[in-house]
């Protein structure tokens, strides 16, 4: 739970709740961009691909959430990946070559995750290093651990109905690690938009020292708020790992751009005070389309990289120019 401020917050309106938080244009861009997919290929359009959507953004869904909180406040963490990793491995390894039940290993990798969210947080608060430095440093040290378990190893093969959380589709079409997404996804909606603490991640963002002054304990906000983001990280780790069934050390490598990308590509400023879990959800179908419709349209992978770049300097270049029309 993120802290709360002192003091009562009226409720918000029927159009602040659907607000799409400054998402407009991306939503106008992702429904042109399904558009022309729909007409450039003939297998975009069709429920199995457009599943395979929902499927392949299920990682990059859950640990956007948690990067959204973190830029809200007008931080960043680059951690996210290498946390992704170490989850993975801790859960491995515990389940795998200690013989530990896999639910319980899954319980101790996300408090291995929140753990690695606390020390950056308290670097950040305590220590006053700068976000960039704190997460770029537990970037290293939590790659480095994911390593140091299994000595660089991957571990296959976890107990079946584990991979059948990402394969079977409920009703013909919701997957349990689908589902475990559009959860995660609700939950940060209404926190953000619902509760007192949502209210005070965007008051931070806006200017941490007022926020001080009226009540709101900006040190342990944010400490709270880097913990949320790695535990979502190791969560996104779990469900990765359910897709593959394996886990490697080396997995998540660049993820933290991606999920950095999908929160500004949704409308989010780099600042902070600005942005939701709304315009995030489309930022993720954004990249998720993007990359799913240049794959239909056999564009190499080195191409691929070279649009998403493209694609996150507009989005930041667009919210730049916003700023100085405003």
């Amino acid at each position: 739970m993120i802290s709360v401020a002192r003091g009562r917050t009226s409720s918000p309106s029927v159009s602040s709740l659907f607000s799409l938080g400054g998402a407009t244009g991306p939503l106008i861009g992702l429904l042109l961009l399904c558009a022309f997919l729909s007409f450039a290929t003939d297998s975009f359009f069709t429920a199995r691909n457009l599943l395979n959507v929902l499927d392949q953004i299920t990682v990059l869904g859950i640990m956007a959430v948690g990067m959204t909180f973190v830029i809200l406040i007008g931080g960043i963490d680059l951690s996210v990946g290498s946390i992704l990793a170490l989850s993975m491995m801790v859960m491995g390894y515990l389940s795998n070559e200690l013989g530990m039940a896999l639910p319980l290993a899954i319980v101790i990798a996300l408090f291995a995750s929140a753990a690695a969210g606390a020390v950056t947080g308290l670097l950040i608060t305590e220590f006053s290093v700068p976000a960039f430095i704190s997460t770029l440093a537990m970037m290293s040290v939590a790659r480095g651990l994911a390593n140091m378990i299994t000595d660089g190893q991957q571990i296959v093969g976890f107990p079946g109905w584990f991979n059948l959380l990402a394969i079977i589709r409920h009703g013909g079409f919701l997957t349990v690690t689908v589902g475990l997404m559009l959860i995660v996804f609700a939950a940060g909606w209404i926190f953000l938009r619902n509760t007192t603490g949502g209210r005070c991640l965007y008051a931070i963002g806006g200017n941490q020292e007022v926020a001080r002054l009226a009540g709101i304990n900006v040190r342990l906000s944010t400490i709270l708020v880097y913990i949320t983001s790695a535990v979502l990280s190791g969560l996104a780790g779990i469900v990765l790992a359910a897709r593959l069934d394996s886990v490697q050390p080396s997995s998540g490598v660049s993820y933290e751009l991606d999920t950095i990308a999908a929160v500004v590509i949704g409308g989010a400023s780099l600042s902070g005070g600005t942005g939701g879990i709304a315009g995030t959800v489309i930022g993720v179908l954004v990249i998720g389309v993007l990359r799913n419709g240049l794959n239909l349209l056999g564009v190499s992978p080195f191409t691929q990289q070279v649009v998403i770049g493209v694609v996150i300097a507009l989005a930041v270049a667009a919210e730049v120019l916003k700023k100085k029309k405003g």
